[in-house]
């Protein structure tokens, strides 16, 4: 409570850091009282608390987090426009029905197909959204329960952190210890959790680079602790120019700061050597040991070989080829705290009022065997999750992706206000954090942020079942991911029954610590490492522990599927349990995302291509089971269907091709209530989108970014990812899709460099013939204007067919920007050379149309297979 007392008074106090860095979010905006009373009063405009009422056989505990809804005033003409749309729906396929169109049956009724499916999904991706739910986290609440006793021990259970990793050049060594760093420093009781990193490329280098995170730490840490400091990953807490001071030792801070921030830049000098370090280290001990005709080895700073993968692979050594590695780099903490040392000659920084205790730090690298399914990140998790219940066997675990740090220090306390509650706290199986993310440039030009989905889909599924499980920042209850059902549906005896079955593999000190395991008022549970503990958790990695269990499907992380984020999280909602998703200010976490499109795009092909195998899998919403939520199908029936509408959209997108060969096409007549009806439809879709826009409390700007970025994903990736799961619905092969590099090609001098490369894939080819047939169908509607008239019909319906053809290319403006390279950084380059191309292609159609009658006109469209001229405007929809 202290600390946020302090943080209440001090939050008007900025000051400003020293050096040059720019500043990444600026946390002083984002946490002064100002911006707080301004969010408070968006809040007001749009949510209203619910009220909560009893809470039946635990009167005496305290509610811990608070539920708001929507105001009725927003709320109710929202649900009022979806259904006046539904309706609309339904009035237009009638309508088109009874006015079929009997010149081109077969456009007509692939036309009707497209729209079914787009009223369909529609209607899928509405649904859910009935009911938008906010949950705010009460942390004084859970202090003032847990931690307010009079012998200053926390009552709080333990929790595991989860970082994964696998290659320290795709995904930068500095984002990870940095992600470290930010976990040992956050505002948790330090006994009372513990942090394990997953290398699973084995390599030397993240070991070591944990034994100068455990080094720099002894500094960071009562740093942080000392000053309040956030966020507290170095990082991107000195590269914040203007921050607020949280402490309540302003006169010793800014030498502190100078001095943390001075071995902080050489603490990163290290990590940035250490694979010159390795390798040079390395060189020197074999020749000294190594024989003429032997292979080069990795060696240790203490002399001895790296059991992983070395330098030059070699028999069990070799990446995908090595042992199981565990590592304790910091051991479990004393319970007491211990105060550091005054300052002195020898040391300049007066800790001795500051606990300098540092929690459980573990390095692990799982066994990698040729001829077995590793299971990428999934099958990592699963042996974290045994390993780490012979080592802490916390009740509570959270997941990060190497590149995500602790942005708020609160946030493992926020986590726990839902896990803990006494209304349906036992039920929950886990908390999701929105993602939020770090450099992406000021205009987000791909939807990184994605805020649509983040702070508007999440939002309403807290008003079901609760959100799907989105890969990282996400709090779970351990008892579920072990297959476990939730309290409301258990059976007496179930979990006794547990410690008998070798369901979960041979491991008899696994099964035993599950039991405890699934208590959610366990603590953490040191354990010395003797020979047996070690033995066995030798045992808890090799690749054929799992072999004949229930893992990968029932138990632990869901394996097969490239989403197994989302389908891990379906298995929960399935067996019954419930999420909740928790968005806090400043944001809990934050991450890196890759802002160059075509690593962008590779990312969204990842997730939709496992979003259709999640439907053709045993994981299909339809199987769900009684104890979902009906809309929670529905919404996860959208999830994995989302990607089949590429099929009717990339086809209107590409209707203009006839629109260059015929001289008349139509679709639907007659043609100008056809239009009205479309313009009808959208009209209202956009009002719905609006509403969204309030209630979510995102800007504009998020909002067209989303629209923008869907077109781009449904004209290139989704086609693709259909096509993946086609091959792989004949070959029986599954998809391999390609990790997303994190690396970036950004310089000193432009922190958004990468932003402009372009990297050239056939990904990019279906979006790039879109946006030529669009550009081509204006020209050629602007000179059939001009040819005809422009108070002809015939141009009438060609400057209305346009206007389709036009809001495409103001979809796939990004996209454009994106492929022009360095040119994309001047928009003022990209509408000229449209201009220019539509003037020409105008020009042209006007030269032949002057060569070519129109009798001789009709007769090269029939040369091209038609056998009669069609009648009509060009496909638009």
């Amino acid at each position: 409570m202290a600390a946020a007392v302090s943080r209440r008074i001090n939050a008007a106090l900025h000051v400003e850091a020293t050096g040059d860095g720019e500043s990444r979010h600026d946390i002083g905006v984002a946490d002064s009282p100002t911006a707080k009373r301004i969010n408070d009063a968006k809040d007001n405009d749009v949510w209203v608390p619910v009220q909560e009422g009893d809470v039946p056989g635990h009167s005496s505990r305290p509610l811990l987090f608070r539920t708001m809804k929507v105001k009725g005033s927003i709320l109710h003409p929202y649900r009022f426009v979806i259904l006046l749309r539904l309706i609309a729906v339904i009035a237009f396929f009638i309508w088109r029905i009874q006015h079929k169109n009997r010149d081109g049956v077969w456009l007509w009724t692939m036309s009707m197909v497209g729209d079914v499916w787009f009223g369909f999904s529609w209607v899928l991706n509405q649904l859910p959204k009935l009911n938008p739910i906010k949950r705010v986290p009460d942390i004084a609440a859970i202090r003032d329960q847990y931690e307010s006793s009079a012998s200053g021990e926390s009552k709080l259970p333990g929790i595991d952190v989860f970082v994964t990793t696998v290659d320290p050049v795709d995904e930068p060594i500095l984002y990870t210890v940095n992600s470290i760093l930010s976990i040992l420093a956050t505002d948790y009781p330090v006994e009372k959790h513990a942090c394990y990193l997953s290398d699973d490329g084995g390599t030397l280098v993240h070991y070591e680079a944990m034994f100068e995170v455990a080094n720099f730490a002894k500094l960071w840490v009562p740093f942080c602790r000392k000053h309040c400091i956030e966020p507290r990953a170095p990082e991107n807490y000195f590269g914040v120019k203007r921050q607020p001071y949280m402490g309540s030792m302003q006169e010793e801070f800014m030498s502190d700061h100078r001095r943390v921030r001075r071995e902080y830049e050489e603490f990163k000098v290290r990590i940035d050597s250490l694979f010159n370090t390795i390798y040079q280290r390395s060189e020197a001990y074999n020749r000294k040991n190594t024989k003429e005709d032997g292979v080069k080895a990795t060696w240790m700073a203490d002399a001895t070989q790296w059991p992983g993968t070395w330098i030059e692979q070699a028999e069990n050594h070799r990446k995908g080829q090595h042992a199981g590695i565990v590592k304790v780099v910091l051991n479990h903490p004393s319970h007491k705290p211990q105060l550091g040392s005054p300052a002195s000659i020898d040391n300049p920084f007066d800790f001795s009022n500051v606990d300098t205790r540092l929690p459980m730090l573990v390095y692990l690298s799982r066994e990698k065997r040729p001829g077995y399914n590793h299971q990428k990140k999934a099958g990592a998790m699963n042996v974290m999750l045994r390993v780490s219940a012979l080592l802490s066997n916390a009740p509570f675990l959270i997941n990060f992706d190497c590149d995500h740090y602790i942005n708020n220090s609160q946030s493992f306390r926020a986590a726990m206000c839902f896990m803990l509650d006494p209304r349906d706290g036992q039920n929950t199986a886990f908390v999701q954090f929105p993602q939020r993310f770090d450099d992406v440039d000021p205009t987000d030009r791909y939807a990184n942020h994605n805020r649509v989905f983040f702070d508007g889909t999440m939002l309403s599924l807290n008003g079901l079942q609760g959100p799907s499980y989105l890969g990282t920042g996400t709090m779970f209850r351990r008892a579920a991911l072990y297959g476990m059902e939730p309290p409301r549906w258990r059976a007496a005896g179930t979990i006794k029954a547990i410690s008998k079955t070798k369901e979960f593999g041979e491991s008899t000190l696994f099964i035993d610590s599950m039991l405890d395991g699934a208590n959610q008022e366990h603590s953490i549970t040191p354990t010395f490492l003797e020979e047996t503990v070690n033995d066995e958790l030798t045992t808890l990695m090799t690749c054929a522990y799992e072999d004949g269990t229930p893992w990968g499907r029932d138990v632990g992380w869901v394996y097969n599927i490239a989403t197994e984020d989302v389908v891990t999280g379906f298995r929960m909602h399935r067996q019954g349990w419930r999420s909740i998703y928790c968005s806090i200010e400043p944001a809990a976490f934050r991450g890196t995302a890759p802002i160059n499109l075509t690593e962008r795009l590779l990312q969204v092909l990842r997730w939709s291509g496992g979003s259709l195998e999640m439907f053709f899998s045993h994981s299909n919403a339809f199987l769900a089971g009684p104890r979902m939520h009906p809309l929670q199908r529905v919404a996860y029936l959208n999830m994995s269907t989302y990607p089949i509408v590429t099929i009717f959209i990339l086809a209107y997108n590409l209707f203009p091709v006839m629109w260059l060969i015929s001289e008349q096409f139509y679709i639907q007549r007659p043609f100008g209530s056809y239009i009205l009806y479309l313009v009808a439809i959208i009209a209202m879709i956009h009002v719905i989108g609006m509403f969204e826009v309030k209630w979510a409390s995102i800007t504009l700007l998020d909002w067209c970014r989303n629209e923008q970025f869907y077109m781009i994903g449904a004209t290139g990736v989704y086609p693709t990812a259909v096509l993946y799961m086609v091959l792989k619905l004949i070959t029986g092969k599954g998809i391999h899709f390609r990790l997303t590099s994190k690396q970036t090609e950004a310089c000193s001098n432009d922190k958004f460099a990468d932003l402009y490369v372009v990297r050239w894939v056939p990904l990019l080819i279906p979006t790039i013939a879109v946006l030529v047939v669009n550009v081509a169908a204006v020209g050629v509607a602007i000179g059939k204007a001009a040819t005809w008239g422009l108070f002809t019909e015939q141009a009438q319906h060609a400057v209305l067919g346009m206007v389709f053809n036009a809001w495409i290319l103001v979809l796939l403006y990004p996209f454009a920007l994106g492929i022009m390279g360095e040119w994309g950084k001047k928009p003022s380059i990209l509408f000229v050379l449209l201009v220019v191309s539509i003037g020409t292609v105008a020009v042209m159609y006007v030269t032949f149309r002057g060569i070519y009658p129109s009798s001789d006109w009709s007769a090269i469209a029939a040369s091209l297979g038609k056998t009669e001229p069609v009648v009509g405007s060009p496909g638009k929809t």
